[in-house]
């Protein structure tokens, strides 16, 4: 599944797709002369939970009417809060295999103090109130999870 539209303009870009998600790209977009300091979170798929072990296999599906409309709105959140000079957000949907990125954030900012905060909020918050929904797949079966179960 994936959503064409693109959330975006100079300051900010959030993506929802179902194609993989490129870590030079955010940085790029992310790069910016006044920027001292740069964080990228990459959310990776892990061959366990809480409680289980064996995870083979994690399914992403996303509320494609106001998803990204969503997580831009944690990003302007963000943006307010810290002194940040540009954000990307990004999340996959479909099937991803253990070692794939689920979701990145990256944040550029002019010093680290406003950069880690503001991604970390801006994952915490995407992860707590974006309309994504992740299905865990073992040996044994299939499970759809909350993401507040796995923070």
């Amino acid at each position: 599944m994936s959503h064409g539209s693109l959330a975006s303009n100079t300051s900010l870009r959030v993506s929802v797709s179902d194609a993989e998600i490129d870590a030079a790209e955010m940085m790029a977009f992310v790069a910016d002369p006044a920027s001292g300091a740069t964080v990228l979170f990459s959310g990776t798929v892990r061959d366990h939970s809480p409680g289980r072990d064996g995870v083979s296999l994690l399914e992403y599906e996303a509320y494609g009417a106001v998803v990204e409309d969503k997580i831009r709105e944690i990003v302007l959140e963000a943006m307010a809060r810290w002194s940040v000079i540009k954000i990307a957000a990004a999340h996959r949907t479909g099937s991803l295999d253990i070692g794939e990125s689920a979701v990145m954030v990256a944040v550029s900012s002019s010093h680290r103090v406003d950069a880690f905060p503001a991604a970390r909020y801006v994952i915490d918050e995407l992860k707590g109130r974006a309309p994504i929904w992740k299905k865990e797949h073992w040996p044994g079966g299939a499970e759809w999870v909350e993401e507040a179960e796995d923070r």
